[in-house]
């Protein structure tokens, strides 16, 4: 007998855990790029913070992945918390005694970057491991509803710590780290399945990974689709921020505007399990590839500070059924044994020209504005939505029911 998810008590340990360390990723996020622009006064450098966090984390997700299916993952998702955590504190300690620097802001965004490349395949493999197939659409729903939320409070949050007292988000988060440490401790099952431990060697390893994903048509595609998408969205949520303050829009309100349009992604959340019911996933894939698409491009034609938040809100509606979407058909055709590298090697491929997104953003905007930047990404996300709607792997998919679990 099934035990229902919300009765399931490893997976609420593993959904908390996450949750406080979303919540301090959220309070700490919007805060780097004030911190930067504080001291330096440039975007650019703003989003070379950005850039580098994504690069490393991109330039490690395939060898982590390996490492992951190779080594003990709930030791691994341990040691990423403390990592972060004493890397925060240190941020939060130099920023209050005015010594930080942005040597010392790029180092951590480095070990961050790092740490969430060996967290991310950790965390996935151990949701696999505790919730069965029948579940995973659910279980991925209520992973977006905990990224949203999270989001949702982190971002007025971080703005208000920040206004407050310029080291605070960072300390606040070097404390999420370590709460989320305690909730994955508690964690009781095995978060690998019984006689099927990585035996290959580590290369080979990663090459197995590769040509899994290569194989499956749907993955297959996803390395298409995504890295458009990905690139844009990035570029376009970095834009949204320095826009905002170069219209004199203080900390507090760009977190309060932040936290409209994550409104709209806990919004969506709770539609994703009716969405899914309703429009089969090719369907939705197809529809969201369009609308953002439409939705960003209008960004071009809006003027004043806070107008720009409505387009970005509904386009946060679509966004959680796409990605529970995407997570579900992973876990769900994945053995156990590669999940960790093929959630490496989706993370690497997948998020591959995402570092370029702020790095983008603040080169157009500080060559000719925010309007180029916004249409430029928009085209991005049109190629996105031809390819989703031309892709076989994505017109072919099959009800995730139908899948066997393996």
């Amino acid at each position: 007998m099934i035990v229902p998810l919300h009765r399931n008590a490893d997976f609420r340990r593993l959904w908390l855990g996450e949750a406080l360390s979303d919540l301090g990723t959220g309070t700490s996020q919007l805060a780097f790029p004030l911190l930067v622009l504080a001291l330096t006064g440039s975007p650019f450098q703003a989003g070379l913070v950005g850039t580098t966090q994504l690069a490393v984390w991109v330039l490690l997700s395939v060898p982590a992945g390996a490492l992951v299916d190779r080594w003990d993952r709930r030791r691994i998702m341990i040691s990423c918390q403390c990592t972060r955590a004493g890397a925060f504190a240190v941020l939060g300690l130099a920023v209050a005694g005015g010594v930080a620097s942005m040597p010392l802001v790029l180092a951590v965004a480095l070990i961050h970057g790092a740490a969430g490349a060996f967290f991310g395949p950790a965390h996935s493999a151990a949701l696999r491991n505790i919730v069965p197939t029948e579940q995973l659409p659910l279980a991925a729903s209520r992973e977006q509803t905990r990224a949203y939320a999270a989001e949702l409070a982190g971002p007025p949050l971080g703005g208000t710590l920040f206004g407050l007292a310029r080291w605070a988000p960072f300390v606040a988060d070097a404390v999420s780290y370590l709460a989320s440490l305690v909730a994955i401790l508690r964690i009781r099952q095995p978060l690998r399945r019984a006689g099927e431990e990585q035996r290959e060697a580590f290369l080979p390893s990663m090459r197995s990974g590769v040509a899994f994903v290569w194989q499956q048509p749907f993955l297959r595609a996803a390395l298409v689709w995504a890295p458009l998408s990905n690139v844009a969205m990035q570029g376009v949520f970095f834009a949204f921020i320095v826009q905002l303050q170069s219209n004199g829009v203080p900390p507090a309100g760009i977190g309060g505007a932040q936290t409209v349009i994550m409104a709209g992604g806990l919004l969506g959340t709770f539609l994703t399990p009716l969405i899914q019911r309703r429009l089969p996933a090719r369907a939705l894939i197809m529809t969201m590839s369009w609308l953002a698409a439409a939705l960003i491009a209008s960004l071009v034609l809006v003027r004043g500070s806070y107008l720009i938040v409505l387009p970005l809100m509904i386009f946060m509606l679509l966004e959680p059924a796409v990605n529970a979407t995407f997570l579900a058909y992973q876990l769900a055709t994945t053995p156990d044994a590669l999940q960790g590298r093929v959630m490496g090697v989706l993370g690497t491929l997948s998020q591959a020209f995402s570092p370029l997104g702020p790095l983008l953003a603040g080169f157009l905007i500080e060559a000719a504005g925010g309007s180029w930047a916004f249409g430029g990404f928009a085209i991005l996300l049109g190629l996105a939505a031809i390819y989703a709607t031309a892709s076989r792997g994505i017109r072919t998919l099959r009800p995730i029911e139908s899948l066997v679990d393996r």
